[in-house]
């Protein structure tokens, strides 16, 4: 009798962002060798200077604004004065000691990440990689980047995300003129911000920094602000950005930046011009994919550079996947965590499920926030499927109410007849937790009438939720009626 052993099977990972980070998890989960090849920190540009960061920035904007509207809830701040009378206090933003804490937190994420990993048993080799055909990877490592390693895999994964795009006209210096990854030096609160473009990185930014209690100007190209999201959570976030003192300026298109002295001028199209002390520019991002071997393997790239993937994140070379930013498809953390880990599991032989577009839920981090998930009214409007629409204001809403929140909605979309979740816009504040039940019901392919027996808390935002699915009632034909 004759024993037979399977090999191990080895996965090498390039970018240890959130998708070569989850991939290296579901390799040792899955029992292979995994290798995983970050050249500046675990977590990538996500956790470094983007993701973590700014949301971490976001988060001391909202508090800032909590305490400034705590008066309309009754609370009120006074000190004594020397005359042993009351003064209001103003509120300061110490910039410097919220970007020292920004970046403390995206270390100590990088290195519980990291942690995680070794812990799990992934080997982390730290360098520039680069792939050597279908099998290896070459890291260039040691201080000079003179010392090489050559790791050979049965599988790799790329996932080397992606970096703010730059445009000649308007060229980041670091000092005045900004990219995102770039705002976290500033000693100071800006005097006045101009934020060129008004897509979701725009947009968080622009409320933040006018929250934090800076002077914002937005430039937007298009007709208003977040073009690629549902309309009326846009106007909705246009009409509290202007109600805060931020000025828009919509279809105004950045021609070139230029520093002026201590500040910087934007000229526009139509040769108007602002004047500022810095600007951020936000008009996209580049996948990182120039210089990693990736035409020469022989993997398909875009015109854009990103590298084309199909539903379970192959690539055009069987044996290699990529995940995230520097992919064809949605540049989320999220969706490149579930990419990451859809790899592997392909790669090793488990169960996936190809990830479907209409199924992932996003969202804005502004104030409020705009969280969405599923089919959208645009796509009921286009005659691309035959659904209904139910708004409901979230001023109605009871804790709404006691929160003194005066801005936002529930759109819960579903299919015409049968009443089938088919997505949902929620804009509130946590709205990117709120829309979690209408994803659910979107994947599991509920009805309005299922998710309208649902107990929510009262009072609660999420009850919101139940009221539009309860409205929809007459949606709902197919279920039977429960004696």
């Amino acid at each position: 009798m004759s024993l037979s052993f399977e090999r191990t099977q080895s996965v090498a990972i390039l970018g240890g962002g959130p998708g070569g980070y989850e991939a290296a998890l579901a390799g040792v989960q899955l029992g292979a060798e995994v290798t995983l090849i970050e050249r500046a920190g675990v977590g990538g540009a996500a956790v470094m200077t983007d993701v973590v960061p700014s949301k971490s920035l976001i988060a001391t904007a909202d508090a800032a604004v909590a305490i400034s509207q705590a008066g309309d809830l009754g609370v009120q701040l006074f000190a004594r004065g020397g005359d042993g009378k009351p003064l209001k206090p103003e509120i300061a933003i110490n910039l410097a000691a919220v970007n020292k804490r920004l970046l403390a937190l995206a270390r100590q994420q990088s290195d519980d990440m990291r942690a995680t990993l070794v812990e799990a048993g992934v080997r982390i080799v730290s360098g520039h990689g680069r792939l050597e055909g279908h099998h290896a990877v070459i890291v260039s490592t040691g201080p000079d980047g003179t010392d090489f390693d050559r790791i050979e895999a049965d599988t790799l994964v790329v996932s080397v995300g992606a970096s703010p795009r730059e445009l000649p006209s308007a060229k980041p210096d670091g000092k005045r003129i900004l990219t995102w990854t770039q705002l976290y030096d500033m000693p100071s609160l800006p005097e006045h911000l101009i934020v060129v473009g008004s897509g979701v990185t725009g947009a968080e930014f622009a409320g933040a920094y006018m929250n934090l209690g800076a002077k914002v100007t937005l430039v937007s190209s298009r007709d208003h602000v977040l073009p690629g999201e549902d309309p009326d959570a846009a106007a909705v976030l246009e009409r509290v950005f202007k109600r805060g003192g931020m000025q828009v300026l919509n279809k105004a298109r950045a021609q070139k930046v230029e520093r002026s002295g201590d500040g910087v001028v934007v000229t526009l199209a139509d040769g108007r011009t602002v004047e500022g002390s810095h600007c951020l520019m936000a008009v996209g991002s580049v996948p990182n994919t120039s210089g990693v071997g990736l035409e020469e393997a022989g993997v398909q790239l875009t015109d854009s550079g990103h590298i084309r993937v199909n539903r379970v994140a192959r690539t055009s070379v069987p044996n290699i996947y990529a995940a995230g930013d520097c992919t064809s498809f949605m540049p989320l953390a999220s969706v490149a965590s579930m990419q990451g880990r859809m790899a592997v599991f392909h790669a090793l032989g488990d169960v996936v499920i190809p990830l479907e577009r209409r199924r992932i839920t996003a969202n804005i981090f502004t104030a409020p926030e705009i969280a969405t998930v599923g089919w959208q009214q645009a796509d009921i409007e286009a005659g691309r499927i035959n659904g209904v629409v139910h708004t409901l204001p979230l001023a109605a809403n009871p804790r709404a109410k006691m929160m003194g929140v005066r801005d936002g909605f529930v759109k819960l979309i579903a299919r015409q007849g049968s009443g089938e979740v088919l997505g949902g816009v929620i804009v509130a504040p946590r709205a990117s937790e709120l829309i979690y039940p209408i994803a659910i019901a979107a994947e599991r392919r509920l009805t309005v009438d299922q998710v309208s027996r649902v107990f929510a808390v009262y009072p609660s935002l999420s009850g919101s939720i139940t009221d539009a699915a309860r409205a929809m009632h007459i949606v709902d034909r197919t279920t039977d009626v429960e004696a």
